[in-house]
């Protein structure tokens, strides 16, 4: 099934949609938002996957369903925690600057814990203070979690899976060198993240789902130019489930925690990093790997990070060709704070 939350006070208004995106049904009757369902899932589950039925077979009152009316499927989260299970993507930002990568990168992910408490809209603007902070996007995908508790198997942690989603995970690269050096980790330089329009369970993605990992290309364009179409199952060295243990390695958690796979990445067919969609590569997740890439094979980047007025636009679609998630949509805008 489908589940959307239609902007509508601080947590939306639940919405089951359907499989082709373009109508919707509420389910206030049954729960009234996404981390109500999650929280009682064993109970609500059963009753909005019929209702995701019935809504198919157009014997529910529905109503169009348009991506801008959408929140975030979780406006807000108990916890958002990004891993960087691409390590190739690692590995390339590493090269560029001389710097040798540790062996244990590649057993051990990388994980940070985001800003959780306000999530943007699919269509909501991207807000920032000045131009010069290195603006850019990251396509990810991430899941969204049952209760794990604290030292839980990969097993159950497989088993917690409950919901996939799409993100934007929005980077000031400007600001990360100063700010990691203090050595406390990621604060201004990652603001609020965007999710897709539509939270989609895991068999809705068919044998695209293997239970760790979504085999789709993931794909983005910037100022409506193909940037990137990397497949999401590829290079993907650490799995769902995978991070989402080394997540609860010392803490249970919640319901509605979103665990993120990290800039998706693939390298190219000879190995090495990967080449531009214009190239005949299949591009990039992020503008700082396309900076990567330049830096290494002519010595400095040329490509710029977003400015106001850019835009950028996420989504994947099915073998078909349908969009599965809904696509985020964002443009870049300058943060004029009133005095």
């Amino acid at each position: 099934m489908k589940l959307s939350s239609l902007k509508q006070g601080r947590d939306g208004r639940l919405v089951v949609v359907s499989k082709d995106l373009t109508r919707a049904t509420d389910a206030f009757f049954i729960v009234p938002t996404l981390q109500q369902a999650l929280d009682e899932w064993d109970r609500v589950a059963p009753r909005l996957r019929d209702l995701s039925q019935q809504l198919e077979h157009g014997s529910v009152p529905t109503f169009r369903f348009h991506e801008h009316d959408c929140a975030s499927p979780l406006p807000r989260a108990y916890q958002w925690a990004d891993g960087s299970a691409y390590v190739n993507h690692v590995e390339l930002v590493r090269k560029a600057r001389g710097a040798e990568m540790p062996e244990s990168f590649w057993t051990d992910p990388l994980m940070y814990q985001g800003g959780s408490d306000s999530f943007l809209g699919p269509r909501d603007l991207i807000y920032a203070v000045d131009e010069a902070h290195g603006i850019d996007f990251e396509a990810e995908v991430a899941v969204i979690t049952g209760a794990v508790p604290m030292g839980a198997s990969r097993e159950e942690a497989a088993a917690a899976i409950r919901l996939i989603v799409l993100v934007n995970d929005v980077s000031l690269r400007n600001l990360i060198p100063a700010e990691l050096a203090k050595g406390f980790g990621f604060f201004q330089s990652k603001p609020s993240s965007t999710l897709s329009p539509v939270a989609v369970t895991p068999d809705e993605l068919g044998d695209a789902w293997d239970g760790g990992k979504v085999h789709l290309p993931l794909r983005s364009a910037l100022n409506g130019k193909p940037f990137g179409c990397p497949n999401a199952g590829v290079d993907m060295t650490f799995d769902f489930p995978t991070l989402i243990a080394h997540a609860a390695k010392t803490r249970p958690l919640s319901p509605g925690t979103i665990i993120g796979s990290g800039t998706v990445s693939n390298k190219d067919k000879d190995g090495g990093p990967g080449k531009p969609v214009s190239e005949g590569g299949v591009g990039y997740s992020c503008i700082a790997e396309q900076r990567t890439v330049e830096t290494i094979l002519e010595g400095k980047p040329r490509t710029p990070f977003m400015r106001f007025g850019d835009t950028i636009r996420i989504e994947m679609k099915d073998k078909a060709g349908h969009s599965i998630f809904g696509a985020i949509e964002q443009e870049v805008a300058a943060n004029h704070r009133e005095a």
